[in-house]
């Protein structure tokens, strides 16, 4: 069945950037669209960013649109969010999730597949 396994979290100073990386297995991965999601502290899983099938679309919540950036490669079964320009509201747990629905999905419950987590943290 489908796993996912993400990678890349770690401590950065404001101002830094990281790179997650979702490696996708058991499927063909360029029919899932993939989904990045965040859950801080005492708060709801909120989402990130959404990139089509092909990595040719994608859409950003409010908060990181012009500093993260989704992208995918296919021959790698692998979806990335490069972050810049960190801030200490970046922190928290950042999940890849993948869904065969068409269409941008931006709620959880459209993801039927969800990795484990990888934790964010970004000091002042």
């Amino acid at each position: 069945q489908v796993q996912l396994v993400e990678s890349g979290g770690g401590l950065m100073q404001a101002g830094g950037s990281l790179r997650l990386s979702c490696v996708f297995s058991g499927r063909t991965f360029s029919a899932y669209r993939m989904g990045w999601f965040r859950q801080a502290p005492g708060k709801e899983r909120e989402f990130v960013s959404t990139i089509s099938f092909s990595g040719s679309m994608t859409d950003y919540a409010d908060s990181v649109k012009g500093r993260f950036t989704a992208s995918r490669d296919n021959t790698k079964n692998t979806v990335y969010l490069q972050m810049n320009s960190l801030k200490p509201e970046d922190t928290a747990v950042y999940y890849c999730a993948a869904t065969n629905r068409i269409g941008v999905r931006r709620d959880r419950e459209e993801y039927d597949y969800w990795g484990q987590g990888t934790q964010v943290t970004v000091s002042p």
